[in-house]
């Protein structure tokens, strides 16, 4: 039988703080709390369209999404006792409203449950709502369905650690083997990955865990940043960053690429001599190209020895990034931001298609998937190097890689964690940067609380961050936030 989370780590006895394990002195029997646990449940599942003006300066924009406005599909779990957690679904614009949809459609599945028997066992609650048979049709494990069922699985991962008092990250390191592995769906899984060599992978992965935690705490994790690297920007601004970012530490660059290669000629250029020729300087296509045209245009940039190449072309065609990866090596191939499910990583990895996995927070089925995710590039071999060109999502992937280093692949090795300087003043706990490294966030919780006064400002189309620009304005007298 597959171990459950404890319910040590759950504080749930309405309008107090007693944790069940202290429970001895405060009642007379643990039966008796545990019916009280029982009588809190998930109350209301609220959502908001938020969306930032990111397309007026360019800040995102590459070669297949030229105008972004980042958005967030914003996620307030709630529960009959006052708790709340914190989710969202990371979008570009339009569609964000689509996206908010479908985490209502999931609301009859989360509304009304008791909450201790959720937190008990995140895996099966997990299931619960990718797996409904009637929404799952909608997918199945992949696209807009998949993605909200992301949002409420990490709002849930986000309520258990502010009950337990922990940054996430610490939470998830601090479960046992088990009940890691009981997060995992390992049902298309097994070919490559089995619940056996999860478990001796997490159970190795404990030896030298103390040290590991001390170096994460006094050094940080490492990042690489794409903050000057956006298509839309000038090459004043483009050197003028990229001098920046190697002042403040970063170890590695990403330039987007794609759109014209004459252009990507003259900005690698340009950031190579800026920053001279020892940084090394990564590219990204955001899936713009095919097969045979990945290969001929990173031919041509060859010569600035990119790094890697990011989404040289469909995030679907597994295949098509073995024969990018055969013909491009020395060159590595990242990709996973957006690969829609576990089985695919598992595809990827199994022939040996990419180099370097790129998860994603909100992407996969939330921090379960993303387990599975790092079980597997810790099986391979790979290292993994987080996505977070987005809102709010350096704040939550950060949790996921220092999870990873402390308790899944126990490196850092090749390992580094995307870093955007976008929207980090909208959230209660910005990430923080410290020579070039994410400072290890000590606050309970997930990372994706946002302020309320944000969701208010930037709530589409009736904030008054859109009114004003927003020609449907006038008709949209009745749209509501939740």
């Amino acid at each position: 039988m597959i171990a459950t989370l404890s319910t040590d780590i759950w504080t749930q006895v309405p309008g107090e703080s007693i944790k069940t394990s202290d429970v001895s002195a405060h009642v007379p029997s643990r039966r008796r709390v545990e019916r009280r646990i029982v009588t809190e449940y998930f109350s209301a599942l609220d959502t908001y369209d938020v969306r930032f003006p990111t397309s007026l300066h360019l800040d995102g924009s590459d070669a297949m999404n030229p105008q972004p406005d980042y958005s967030a599909a914003y996620v307030v779990l709630r529960t009959s006792g006052g708790r709340e957690g914190y989710g969202l679904t990371f979008t570009v614009g339009r569609g964000n409203d689509v996206q908010v949809a479908g985490i209502r459609a999931l609301a009859p599945l989360v509304v009304g449950q008791p909450v201790a028997r959720v937190v008990a066992d995140i895996g099966a609650f997990s299931r619960s709502l990718t797996g409904d048979s009637q929404l799952r049709w909608l997918g199945p494990d992949k696209g807009l369905m998949h993605m909200a069922a992301s949002a409420v699985i990490n709002a849930v991962w986000d309520l258990t650690a502010r009950a337990a008092d922990k940054p996430l990250w610490r939470l998830l390191a601090d479960l046992s083997p088990e009940d890691l592995v009981a997060q995992v769906d390992f049902r298309y899984l097994r070919d490559a990955l089995t619940e056996r060599e999860a478990f001796e992978l997490l159970t190795a992965a404990k030896s030298g865990r103390p040290d590991r935690e001390g170096l994460l705490l006094s050094h940080g994790y490492p990042a690489y940043t794409t903050t000057p690297g956006w298509l839309g920007y000038d090459d004043d601004k483009l050197a003028r960053l990229s001098v920046e970012a190697v002042a403040d530490g970063f170890g590695l660059i990403k330039l987007k690429v794609g759109a014209d290669l004459g252009e990507d000629i003259r900005r690698l250029s340009v950031a190579r001599a800026a920053v001279g020729p020892d940084v090394p300087l990564a590219v990204d296509a955001n899936q713009v190209w095919g097969v045979e045209q990945a290969i001929e245009w990173m031919t041509r940039l060859r010569s600035f020895e990119p790094y890697w190449i990011e989404e040289p072309t469909s995030p679907d065609d597994v295949l098509g990034h073995a024969t990018v990866r055969r013909a491009l090596a020395p060159i590595r191939v990242a990709t996973g931001e957006h690969v829609q499910n576990a089985v695919v990583f598992k595809q990827l990895l199994q022939l040996e298609a990419i180099d370097v996995v790129q998860i994603d927070a909100c992407r996969v089925g939330g921090v379960n998937e993303n387990i599975a995710v790092l079980l597997l590039a810790a099986k391979f071999g790979a290292p993994v190097c987080p996505h977070a060109g987005g809102v709010g999502l350096c704040e939550m992937v950060q949790h996921l890689a220092m999870f990873d280093f402390l308790a899944v692949s126990g490196s850092w090795d090749g390992r580094m964690i995307e870093y955007v300087d976008h929207l980090h003043e909208h959230f209660v706990e910005p990430v923080r940067i410290e020579r070039g490294r994410y400072v290890p966030p000590r606050s309970p919780g997930a990372g994706a609380q946002m302020h309320p006064e944000s969701v208010a400002d930037y709530l589409y189309p009736t904030g008054p961050r859109w009114r004003d620009r927003t020609p449907q304005f006038a008709e949209a007298t009745n749209v509501e936030g939740k």
